[in-house]
């Protein structure tokens, strides 16, 4: 059903835009080299711990509107940091309200089994108590979006950018 009316959440974007044009302005001083770029190919790991990165997969998800499984996942290591006890439980609903419960405005695709372990947890909320759901999310990542991320025009257009420079240097000799 939530596949079905996708189309209802999207966003006002014109269907030619650029994904790359999407990323933080701020994010054009830390441009990876194609090299860089490179390495993102081997995890997805590499991919979120590297901020360019983030920001490039974050930008992609966003075309493909699907970022509410990159959001979840960031709000779990936020989640993660936080110390005091109270804060953490606020913070608990909250994310199991946005992202857990069914109905919600940025559902991640998680089986029964796992929601109901997830809302079983904040009873005695844990920084923990999102464990499995978040790598359940992960995994989703890693196999379905990420490889696509890869194969995508902004990906291979950052890990080309060293060659594209070469050859237009090179042809204006």
């Amino acid at each position: 059903m939530k596949n079905r009316l996708a189309f209802l959440r999207r966003r006002n974007e014109s269907p030619g835009s650029n994904p790359a044009s999407k990323l933080d302005k701020s994010m054009k001083s830390v441009k990876p080299t194609p090299e860089e770029a490179l390495k993102w190919g081997d995890s997805l790991d590499k991919l979120l711990t590297h901020k360019y990165g983030l920001a490039a997969f974050r930008a992609f998800l966003r075309t493909e509107f699907s970022e509410e499984n990159l959001e979840f996942w960031l709000a779990c290591e936020e989640y993660k940091k936080v110390k005091s006890q109270s804060k953490m439980a606020s913070k608990a609903k909250k994310i199991f309200a946005e992202y857990i419960a069914i109905q919600s405005c940025k559902e991640v695709n998680l089986d029964s089994y796992t929601r109901d372990h997830t809302k079983d947890n904040l009873q005695n909320v844990t920084r923990s108590c999102f464990e499995l759901a978040q790598r359940r999310i992960y995994g989703l990542m890693e196999k379905d979006s990420y490889p696509r991320f890869l194969r995508s025009e902004l990906y291979v257009d950052l890990i080309n950018q060293k060659k594209a420079s070469s050859t237009s240097t090179s042809s204006s000799s």
